[in-house]
């Protein structure tokens, strides 16, 4: 049981950096640091809804 638990965090995290990756990429090197910051602040709740997302589409 541990283990499907530990499964299910490990892709729900991994789902959330997959999400939040376009974000990175176009602000990591282009931005400053407070940009960067406030924009994965941002995109972070739209992340956090990526099993909702994939069920319903």
């Amino acid at each position: 049981m541990r283990m499907l638990i530990l499964f299910v965090a490990i892709v729900y995290i991994v789902g959330i950096g997959v999400v939040l990756s376009p974000t990175v990429q176009s602000k990591w090197s282009g931005a400053s640091a407070s940009d960067f910051t406030t924009s994965v602040v941002q995109a972070l709740p739209n992340a956090a809804t990526w099993p909702a997302r994939v069920f319903h589409g």
